[in-house]
């Protein structure tokens, strides 16, 4: 039997605690803050990154180096037969693409999973690869079940400030101006590997309505049903707010717990180019 080891990037929102006590590895993002080099739960937590970016630090997001990647893969393949690694969605990033042609240099023991996802539906996916890994399903075999269900998941995100999106040349100087001045709250979606628009809304109230009206059309037209379905949420430095959205969420969703709705703070690549104050919800349709 193969013995297979799972790894994945930061951006899925796992920790390296969660991770040790899951079994998984995570590969942590690199971010360049006013020059100086940090890395995602190494020497940077969600408090200080929002510290720096409150306070107008110079931020960029880069991904990890193929010396790093490779340094990781060899390590693990020390103690395993395989590696499957699940990075960001290549739509997202350009480090997905790089990991495929550096796994071209290992013989087929490592495969790259492009299965186009980014922060809690990432998350799942991993979750999903171990599972398939303890239950005997070598590399190969674990890389095309999720390539088979890539798109099998919807996420829809508040954005609470336009200036992120701004700096980050997905909107025009004017058209930030016009959308702070009639106070929008753009509502994004991915679904697969882009961030597109998908709706303004006039107030976080009815963002919030959009967003849980989306997934539900989603569970039902898309995936076959809620019971099919595994929801989780998601937010940027806003615990306060989220906690009512998730209230907000239950009410719709009958005979369901707070349990089933997984909540997670968006990863630091996320909430970089998006800013505070943001809110997430996405539904993923139950890998059989």
């Amino acid at each position: 039997m193969s013995k297979v080891a799972i790894l994945t990037d930061s951006n899925s929102g796992i920790s390296q605690a969660e991770a040790r006590e899951l079994g998984v590895r995570v590969m942590p993002m690199p971010f360049y803050i006013n020059d100086k080099l940090y890395f995602e739960d190494i020497n940077l937590t969600q408090d200080e990154f929002y510290d720096m970016l409150k306070d107008g630090a110079k931020i960029s997001t880069s991904m990890p180096s193929p010396g790093d990647t490779m340094d990781m893969w060899d390590k693990l393949l020390k103690d395993h037969d395989e590696v499957v690694y699940i990075p960001m969605s290549s739509g997202l990033s350009s480090s997905c693409h790089t990991a495929m042609t550096l796994a071209e240099e290992y013989d087929g023991r490592v495969k790259v999973v492009d299965n186009q996802r980014i922060s809690v539906t990432q998350r799942l996916s991993v979750l999903d690869a171990l599972k398939m890994a303890d239950d005997g399903a070598n590399a190969q075999e674990i890389h095309d079940k999720l390539m088979e269900t890539k798109l099998d998941a919807s996420i829809y995100i508040m954005v609470d400030t336009l200036t992120y999106l701004k700096k980050g040349g997905r909107l025009t100087p004017a058209a930030a101006a016009v959308g702070t001045l009639l106070k929008l709250k753009p509502v994004l979606q991915i679904q697969g590997e882009k961030l597109d628009s998908f709706h303004n809304a006039r107030s976080v109230k009815i963002a919030k309505k959009i967003m849980i009206e989306a997934v539900k059309a989603d569970a039902e037209h898309r995936f076959g049903g809620a019971d099919n379905c595994v929801f989780h949420m998601s937010y940027t430095y806003n615990k306060k707010e989220f906690d009512k959205f998730q209230q907000e969420a239950l009410k719709e969703f009958p005979g369901r717990s707070i349990l089933d709705f997984h909540a997670d703070p968006l990863s630091l690549s996320v909430a970089c180019h998006i800013g505070p104050g943001a809110l997430a919800i996405t539904c993923t349709k139950k890998v059989k």
